[in-house]
Parts: C-alpha cells; structure tokens; sequence
C-alpha cells in the first residue's frame, strides 16, 4: 500500500470517527417551554411560531419578554404540568382570553406566592384588561422575589407603553437595556415607544 493511499485511509477514517459525534441539536428556551404546551383539542390552540423567555431568534416582536413571561421560577414550582394553573395561563394568553388567563395566573399565584413567572403572567394579564393598578401590584410582587431581571423591566416598560405613559416606559427599558444590552425584546421596545412618540399613535 502506497504511502498517498494510507494516508487517505487514515483522513476517512477520522472523518468518519468525528461524524459519529458530531451530530449537534440546538434548542431554544422557547422549544423548551413548547414540550409543556401540547394540549388536547379542548384547550386554547398554541401558535407554532409563537416565542417564548428571552431567548429568540431576532427581530423580537415588540411587547413583554415571551409568552407572556421570561422564565424567572424557580424549576419544580410550577410548570411541570401541562394543565397546570400557570401552563393553563400562557395557553390562555397566547389566545388573547385575558380573562381566563388573568384567572389561571391568579390560582397560580395563590397556590405558589413564591412564584415570579406567575406574577408576571398575572401583571401582563392585568395590563391586557387595563387593571394596571392591580398589574403595578403583581410586577413589585415579582421584583421583590427575583429582582429587577431585564426581562422583567421590560415587561413593566411595555406596561407603562400601553397606559401612554412614554416618559416613565423609557425610563424603565433604558435600566433594561443597561443589564441587557443585546436583548432584542427591549430593542424592539425602545423602537415601537420612540415610533408611537412621534407618530402620536397609542400603542395597543
């Protein structure tokens, strides 16, 4: 055997070592919160496109960090099930029943008052019916057990958006974007408020 021969058995031969482990899968956060999502024909329908957390592919939609909420529990708290209170929120949610979904986030937050992924579904469910004195209640429920995440400073940033108040939304995405400099929900944000200011256009 030649010594050009040999040497091409030796390069298919690792090409063919390194192929065996060299399968990669990604996954986004937002396939991970999917896997509790599939529901049964009676439930609210999800969207396959819909994101999730803070983890996307850009340009983010403008509006709160996913679904409607960054995941900020705690693993094992609640979500495990997919017909649990705060699951049965976000699917309510994503099918703009904000009724329903302010109700299954208020039982989640009853059965589980240490859970901030539940407090932001119930503020963001809040600011859709325009109780944003109760949804100013639930996002400082929320700070006070995690603290002021960027996730969460935008959602409240997106809560002030909606109630027209542009000067204290700014405010509030800004300390977002200083933790978070490349988080394309507040990006997207900053952009839709400075749209709306100049344009006079509420935000909806």
């Amino acid at each position: 055997m030649s010594i050009r021969v040999a040497r091409v058995l030796i390069v298919v031969a690792a090409c063919l070592l390194g192929l065996g482990g060299c399968s990669t899968t990604t996954a986004k956060l937002s396939d991970l919160w999917k896997s509790h999502d599939q529901t049964a024909s009676t439930e609210p329908a999800t969207d396959s496109a819909e994101t999730t957390g803070s983890v996307v592919t850009p340009p983010a939609e403008p509006g709160p960090s996913g679904e409607p909420v960054a995941p900020l529990a705690n693993p094992g708290l609640v979500g495990d099930d997919q017909h649990d209170d705060l699951q049965m929120g976000k699917r309510y949610f994503r099918a703009n029943n904000f009724g329903l979904a302010e109700k299954s986030f208020r039982t989640a937050v009853e059965k589980h008052p240490r859970d901030a992924e539940a407090w932001v579904g119930l503020a963001a469910s809040y600011d859709r019916l325009h109780r944003f004195d109760l949804a100013d209640r639930a996002y400082a429920e929320a700070i006070r057990i995690v603290g002021p995440t960027p996730e969460l400073l935008n959602d409240q940033g997106f809560s002030y958006m909606l109630r027209g108040d542009y000067a204290r939304a700014h405010r509030v995405l800004q300390q977002a974007q200083a933790k978070d400099p490349a988080n394309p929900y507040v990006q997207a944000n900053l952009q839709l408020l400075e749209e709306s200011y100049h344009s006079g256009k509420a935000i909806q």
